[in-house]
């Protein structure tokens, strides 16, 4: 590995630890971009599994709430992953950048108009039946593009839930989909001894960016917080009508 390619990984691993200390969400989103460019999609893939991982970790941990949260939202991580197996095996049959596209645009829409006209809650009533559908859709479209977000974090924010306890769930829905995406690179042979070594050797900038993300996010309020999300929602549409652009 070249000086210049160890730059590139130190870099996006740290610009996207950050964001995800700041917003609890978005590292494989803001990472892979930016390694993408430098060594290549299919390279830079299993590069932000192992640091997602660690990253949701320092997050988890700093957010509490776990057993209250698993115990909330348990019919919903469950559903996800049969939801990623179904995704997974469709991946065969679609064009994964274009349909990465078209839920980039989906993110844009949703997050432009949620900021501009807050959407209502969801009642209480519905909370139980509509997690478990939450649930295996954002583990279809997991499999399908390879993003996370949809639909769990618009059902979320729905919820009107507090900073701390939204960072839990939807970090505890990011984990159990990191640990399916590794296992399935792995059987592809896109998970090597190698990219392991590396993405252990980036977890000093995980580790520093997240923290510092951490201490921002700290000082927002929870409206304040739920914008910054929404803004980061559009801005992860940008990036993945991008991927397709370029890739």
């Amino acid at each position: 590995m070249t000086l210049e390619t160890a730059a590139i990984i130190a870099c996006a691993y740290f610009i996207a630890a950050f964001v995800k200390g700041a917003t609890g969400l978005g590292f494989s989103t803001s990472a892979l971009p930016i390694l993408a460019l430098g060594i290549g999609l299919k390279a830079a893939m299993p590069l932000v599994i192992i640091p997602s991982l660690v990253s949701n970790s320092i997050i988890m941990a700093q957010a509490g709430h776990f057993r209250e949260t698993l115990q909330r939202f348990w019919p919903m991580f469950v559903a996800t992953l049969p939801g990623l197996v179904v995704g997974l095996a469709v991946l065969d049959l679609v064009n994964s950048l274009m349909a990465g596209a078209v839920l980039g645009v989906v993110l844009m829409v949703y997050g432009a108009l949620t900021l501009w006209r807050p959407g209502r809650p969801v009642p209480e009533k519905l909370e139980k039946p509509l997690a478990p559908v939450m649930g295996f859709a954002t583990g279809l479209v997991n499999g399908i593009t390879g993003s996370q977000v949809m639909p769990v974090l618009p059902f979320l924010l729905s919820l009107r839930l507090d900073p701390k306890r939204f960072i839990q769930a939807i970090n505890i829905s990011f984990s159990l989909s990191s640990i399916v995406m590794a296992m399935g690179l792995s059987k592809m042979g896109l998970m090597t001894l190698e990219s392991v070594w590396i993405s252990l050797a980036g977890l000093i900038p995980v580790y520093l960016g997240t923290k510092l993300g951490g201490i921002v996010r700290s000082r927002m309020d929870a409206e304040s917080f739920r914008k910054v999300v929404l803004i980061m929602l559009v801005i992860f549409g940008v990036i993945l009508i991008g991927k397709f652009m370029l890739f």
